[in-house]
């Protein structure tokens, strides 16, 4: 009877650790900017050196299926943090444009929504957000700072409110010049056309035009160019710049020991709540372009700067694991490594060197929901409550993050919204051998683009196409003459019927099938049109937070820490230090 007694009090105290082991643990989210799957060790690259990244596979769970919710940063982040379609949070763009551009733009991730820092903050954990951003700042003044980190549950922000941008690095070229060339081009000539006609008809006598109507519209037109020059000629200046929590610390932005500055701020970070939980979300500007890497790696990779952004932001993240070994913390951690989406293939820089990533055997890139646009890296690693060295081959999303964390933290999930992640522990613990993801949306922008069904009674995955980017060249594997691709217009082609394609077996999406060679072909189409229903029933009209109206810069939203007659310049930072 004793023997029984002390049987028990083993196995409830056995009990008692293991539930304690999965509750509460400090969370690290790594997120990459624009990585291809294919350009890490782990995912089969074997002439870039990612050794620490590399370690998290080994250590952990690879997901090899992994989804970003969008192929582009402000959708696929917003989704992420809110584990959630952005089309249920208005960030997703009707328009052509489907990020944020300008740090004096209106829009951003609703106050409406909730993210997983806000939960966890409610929860004790002390939580930061360092690197970039991408999710607006203000809404109606430049100190509201409504769209904020600090307003969506951080405690501590640390780095750039919009975004990583050639015209952000002197010498590195613009994205906006030929747009913007090819843009001005129409309007200038109509509005030459119709000055050199009003003259005309004027100095003969057929029509007479007030002089002070005339005199309005010239000086309409010489503002508007003004205002378009000076924004552009300051473009590095106005939008390519340094915040610590509210506060602009460095305008612009220097690139100069950038990668050891934020390492530095992310392991202080850690260092300053060793005896509380913790979330820290590490948002690397790497490999956005413009590509930038410090003297200890320039140079050093077999594939130009790009190969040297990657191995130094590998560097990084070997040195978030070691603060957590010296802290003995590693096995209290949930680390995760991803890509907000897939490599920009279409990147070349002025010289002819590339400088996008490479998606493995995977088609397409950014901007697009091919499989190389949205497959990205997985990793998670958690010593003892996750399993090591497993690789997980079922449909995994990036939104699956939110409600994840929001479980481990001992946080309710939201009841008053749909969240369309699902908890990934127990499929990283071996519990469960299914995703529950029988069906994931693809959007391009607002758009409907594809949708992927896992059936639950097969091993197989479809993936259906309601249209296509038209690539241009048509023979290439992107959209090289607009730099991204787009999603309406006549930038696309539609399919009907849609086109078809088995991951399984398909998973380059060469040959999409047909009636005759696959005889499922309609019962599958109408499987998929049946879950779209559902899911366009469960969507609701939100504002737009990506309209013209909330994309344009706004000078009186501007954020300056001098002041403009002075560029907007300061520099706090004293050009960062090595660590």
């Amino acid at each position: 009877m004793g023997l029984l007694l002390l049987l028990i009090i083993c196995q409830c105290a056995i009990n008692s650790v293991k539930t304690h082991s999965v509750s509460k643990p400090n969370i690290i989210l790594l997120m990459a900017d624009d990585l291809g799957i294919g350009d890490l060790g782990c995912y089969g690259n074997r002439t870039l050196r990612t050794p620490n990244i590399d370690r998290l596979a080994e250590e952990g769970v690879t997901l090899t299926q992994h989804i970003a919710a969008s192929p582009l940063c402000t959708p696929s982040r917003a989704a992420f943090l809110t584990g959630r379609y952005p089309i249920r949070s208005g960030m997703a763009a009707f328009s052509r444009v489907g990020v944020f551009l300008f740090s004096a733009s209106s829009g951003g991730l609703p106050s409406e929504e909730i993210t997983f820092s806000k939960l966890l903050k409610q929860k004790g954990y002390a939580t930061a957000l360092i690197g970039k951003w991408h999710l607006g700042m203000n809404c109606e003044s430049s100190n509201d700072f409504c769209h904020h980190p600090l307003s969506h549950g951080f405690d501590y922000f640390y780095g750039l409110p919009v975004t990583n941008l050639r015209d952000c690095k002197p010498g590195q070229g613009s994205v906006f010049l030929k747009g913007v060339q090819k843009g001005l081009v129409i309007p200038i000539q109509i509005t030459g056309i119709a000055l050199v006609s009003l003259a005309i008809v004027q100095y003969i006598g057929l029509l007479k035009v007030p002089f002070q109507a005339l005199s309005y519209f010239l000086l309409i037109i010489t503002i508007s160019l003004v205002v378009l020059i000076f924004f552009f000629y300051n473009f590095r200046h106005l939008n390519c710049f340094l915040m610590r929590d509210h506060q602009i610390i460095q305008q612009p932005l220097s690139y100069e020991n950038l990668t050891q500055r934020l390492t530095k701020e992310a392991k202080q970070f850690i260092e300053r709540n060793t005896d509380r939980p913790f979330l820290l979300v590490l948002s690397y500007l790497h490999v956005h372009t413009a590509l930038y890497a410090s003297e200890k790696f320039k140079g050093k990779s077999r594939h130009g700067l790009y190969g040297d952004s990657v191995e130094e932001m590998d560097w990084s993240v070997g040195q978030i694991l070691d603060v957590l070994e010296k802290h003995n913390l590693s096995d209290k951690t949930l680390v995760y490594f991803t890509s907000d989406q897939g490599a920009h293939v279409e990147e070349i820089s002025s010289a002819g060197e590339v400088h996008g990533g490479y998606n493995g055997i995977y088609k397409g890139g950014k901007s697009t929901n091919w499989e190389g646009g949205i497959r990205v890296p997985g990793l998670l690693r958690w010593p003892g409550v996750v399993q090591a060295g497993a690789y997980i081959d079922e449909p995994t999303s990036n939104m699956d993050i939110f409600p994840t964390v929001v479980k481990l933290a001992d946080a309710q999930l939201p009841s008053d919204r749909i969240i369309d992640g699902h908890d990934l522990l127990p499929l990283l613990q071996g519990k469960a051998t299914r995703s529950k993801h029988e069906f994931l949306f693809h959007y391009c922008n607002a758009y409907l683009n594809a949708v992927r069904w896992h059936p639950g009674n097969s091993e197989t995955v479809w993936k259906v196409f309601f249209f296509t980017p038209n690539f241009s060249p048509e023979d290439s594997n992107g959209c090289y003459d607009s730099h991204v691709c787009f999603c309406h217009g006549g930038f696309i082609t539609r399919h009907d019927p849609p086109l078809l394609f088995d991951l399984s077996r398909d998973p380059e999406e060469k040959v999409p099938l047909t009636p005759e060679t696959e005889s499922r072909f309609y019962d599958i189409l109408r499987a998929v049109h049946q879950a779209v229903d559902n899911h366009t029933r469960s969507l609701r009209a939100v504002p737009n937070q990506l309209s013209w109206n909330n994309l344009l810069w706004k000078p009186w939203l501007q954020l300056c820490c001098s002041s403009p007659f002075q560029s907007c310049y300061c520099d706090y930072e004293s050009g960062g230090s090595s660590l």
